[in-house]
């Protein structure tokens, strides 16, 4: 991104020409510092993979900390601002950014919590200790630089929020560049010294704006110099209502979890895909960008007029349960985001305060965005077994839109009317499809009656949202194409439903959109391992033919499903399976929903916990097969996947033994990075993949995707011979270790 890009986007028009230079310096550091933070957070999530594992709560417990230490910045820089004077703050915030220099480039490299230390806390204290401090300085430029400016003698100082754009822009620039070009460009720890340097440009980029702001003061101001600067002519008093305060907090309350919910929903119940949340999130900064731009009113006036068609259309895709065409249903629930976060965003600039209460208007902002990512964070995975926090918060964002919640009784009266027949209607619509037929196409064509009427209701922002929420509530009752769900449950690591087909043949379960095991409950057939795993299959062959599978005792398993490779076990044979969420295993051991562990017996059992740091407190050489099954989802765990995670595998194979890697994705090509890392430790490797879908001549059956390793080619056993298995792909790209990976470049091609 170029200065004459930043300083276009940034630049107000009341800027005069001698003053440009100026501007461009304050944009071009705010820029940075956003670049900094968001490169910054990424970076250290993947740091801390190979201590912690890849749960997804290493992630929120990383978010957690982020949105805490943004409000704190915001804290500090209305704090600071109202406290001291003009000069004494330059000081001390100066100083305060060259303070982190002395701890970085910061690592959290072979680092681990002790032996029962929660994890959490020890992130948390992890975090705090090596990146609390810069992060903690980033988190402060955009209100501290911003209330600088406003006490310039420049014509754009009574009104410096066009800054917050360049902010938002480096925001935007860093969360694309970062996959694109930082992670396969760059190991971690060249990440960190690179960032190191791109510090030590902020830190004077900062001091020469202490610096303009000091030449530029025309007095020296008192303590209360902030407070008394720069008002408004438009708004006389600064005064600053509970009321509004609250209407700031969930109008950045309602983005934040519904970027969030828009992200879970698509992956859960539309397509997961690896980097999807890039898309929503980039859009997200997109909205604050245009929002806090002088030349958006057009846009958001067009996106508000927008937004309650989009909403209708919504509720008939979602009641319909259209999934396809795929660009089609994901490009509507991302247009319907981006109007209404710009709708939210818009009103948040539209209502900002002047420049004296700059600082506090954004402290209420993070404040309503941080509660908003801990609802759906930390909230909703406890309290909802499915994604309902993304209609609900829908709900609210068109609640949003009334401007004044006081009705008479009268008009409180229509609108629970005509909500209640809208609702009533769209439950007859419910009942008539699931007790008579079950075309979509006569489903979508009856729902778009109420969905209709509805709509009408737009000028009426209360009434339209009680409506939109009685046809989202109705669609949970449809019964659903792939089967009745007899069980769903949701954690941390995602939503798991189990289904029983219409034909009463199968009992499935999907966690989002992927199948993770299946079991025929017809008599006679409980005991067939399916999907993946069936014996005409490469896994089947494995334990058909390779020695260590056939004659070995001792075999891990690196993820549970519904626990179909229990199947394989023989007499002689344990089974140990590592799975990292509990309620995978509280399905496989239902014996309502799945038998295969029940019938394994005593022979089976399950660790939980990340496998890579179970494995670890295993001794060496002390299984004969290992088999990695955590490669079946679309979101693939990397850290089971470098160098150091084989080295591992390696080490706990006894002599002769071998290792069965599961290779199927329908979005990345992950053998030739397992082939560049087998290669790298001298392993001899066999690969078979066969095409994808299903085979209609044995039911149940799903081809997959397969890679053995071992040390010698004579540990593979009649395998050799099988024509079916040939050598992997090669690949020339670099190795993946706990430093570095690229998930971009193993991306398939449509």
């Amino acid at each position: 991104m170029s200065d004459t890009a930043v300083l276009a986007v940034a630049a107000p028009a009341a800027v005069r020409p001698q003053s440009r230079a100026l501007v461009l310096l304050f944009a071009f550091t705010l820029f940075t510092s956003a670049f900094l933070m968001f490169v910054m957070e990424p970076m250290v999530a993947r740091m801390v993979l190979p201590s912690l594992g890849g749960s997804p709560s290493v992630w929120n417990t990383c978010l957690v900390f982020f949105q805490a230490m943004v409000l704190a910045g915001y804290a500090y820089a209305h704090g600071a601002t109202a406290w001291l004077g003009v000069r004494r703050h330059l000081v001390v915030h100066a100083a305060l950014v060259v303070l982190p220099l002395v701890a970085l480039p910061f690592s959290l490299a072979n680092a681990a919590p002790a032996t029962g230390q929660s994890p959490a806390a020890w992130l948390l204290i992890a975090l705090l200790s090596t990146i609390g401090l810069p992060f903690f300085v980033l988190s402060t430029s955009a209100a501290v630089l911003q209330k600088w400016y406003s006490v310039t003698d420049e014509p754009g100082a009574e009104d410096p929020y066009f800054l917050y754009t360049a902010s938002n822009l480096g925001s935007f620039v860093a969360l694309v560049a970062y996959p694109a070009i930082v992670e396969p460009a760059l190991r971690l720890q060249d990440q960190a010294r690179v960032w190191t340097a791109g510090y030590g440009l902020l830190v004077v980029l900062t001091v020469a704006c202490a610096a303009s702001v000091w030449r530029r003061c025309s007095r020296a101001p008192s303590r209360a110099a902030f407070a008394s600067s720069s008002v408004d002519s438009a708004q006389p008093s600064t005064s600053i209502t509970w009321s509004r305060r609250i209407r700031w907090m969930a109008l950045a309350f309602v983005p934040s979890s519904l970027l969030l919910a828009v992200t879970s929903y698509m992956a859960t119940d539309i397509a997961s895909f690896p980097l999807l949340w890039i898309v929503p999130l980039s859009l997200y900064l997109v909205t604050f960008i245009l929002a806090f731009s002088r030349s958006s009113a057009p846009l958001r006036r067009f996106s508000a007029r927008l937004a309650p068609m989009l909403m209708a259309a919504l509720a008939i895709v979602v009641a319909g349960q259209v999934t396809s065409p795929l660009w089609l249903v994901l490009g509507l629930h991302l247009l319907l985001f981006v109007a209404l976060a710009l709708a939210c965003h818009g009103d948040l600039a539209d209502d900002r305060p002047p420049a004296t209460r700059l600082t506090e208007f954004y402290f209420w902002i993070a404040l309503g965005g941080m509660l908003g990512g801990l609802f759906n964070a930390l909230v909703a995975p406890l309290v909802f077994a499915s994604i309902a926090e993304y209609p609900i918060v829908l709900v609210l964002a068109c609640v949003l839109r009334a401007r004044d919640m006081r009705r008479h009784v009268e008009g409180w009266l229509k609108d629970a009317s005509v909500i209640a027949a809208i609702g009533g209607l769209a439950l007859a619509v419910v009942f008539v499809h699931n007790h008579f037929f079950s075309s979509p196409r006569y489903l979508i064509v009856a729902i778009a009656v109420p969905t209709l009427i509805a709509f009408r209701q737009q000028r009426h922002p209360i009434r339209f949202a009680g409506c939109i929420a009685m046809l989202l509530l109705s669609a949970e009752l449809i019964h659903n194409p792939l089967g009745r769900t007899l069980y769903a449950s949701r954690t941390f690591f995602g939503v798991y439903r189990v289904r029983l087909d219409d034909d009463r043949r199968f009992r499935f379960m999907l966690h989002g959109t992927t199948l993770h095991g299946m079991q025929r409950i017809d008599p006679g057939h409980t005991a067939e391992p399916m999907s993946y795993y069936h014996r005409t299959g490469p896994v089947g062959q494995i334990f058909a033919a390779v020695p260590a599978a056939r004659s070995g005792h001792e075999v891990a398993l690196v993820g549970l499903g519904v626990g179909s490779l229990a199947t394989y076990a023989a007499p002689t044979q344990r089974f140990t399976f590592y799975e990292i969420d509990p309620a995978v295993e509280a399905v496989a051991r239902n014996a309502e929903l799945f038998t295969y562990l029940r019938d394994c017996g005593p022979r089976c059992t399950v660790v939980t916990g990340d496998a890579r740091l179970s494995l670890a407190r295993e001794p060496q050489a002390k299984f004969d097969l290992i088999v990695v099954d955590a490669f079946s989802s679309d979101a693939i765990p990397i850290h089971l996947l470098t160098r150091e995670a084989m080295a591992l595998y390696v080490s706990r194979l006894a002599p002769g033994g071998a290792l069965a890697m599961h290779l199927s994705n329908r979005h990345l090509a992950l053998a030739p990075v397992l082939a560049r890392i087998g290669t790298a430790e001298g392993l001899a490797m066999l690969w078979q993949r066969e095409a994808p879908g299903p085979t209609p001549d044995e039911p149940g059956k799903y081809r997959s995707e397969w890679m053995l390793l071992a040390r010698t080619r004579a540990d593979m056993g009649r395998l050799l011979a099988d024509a079916r298995w040939t050598a992997p792909p090669a690949s020339s790209a670099p190795l993946w270790t706990d430093d570095f990976s690229n998930i971009l470049s193993v991306m398939r091609t449509p």
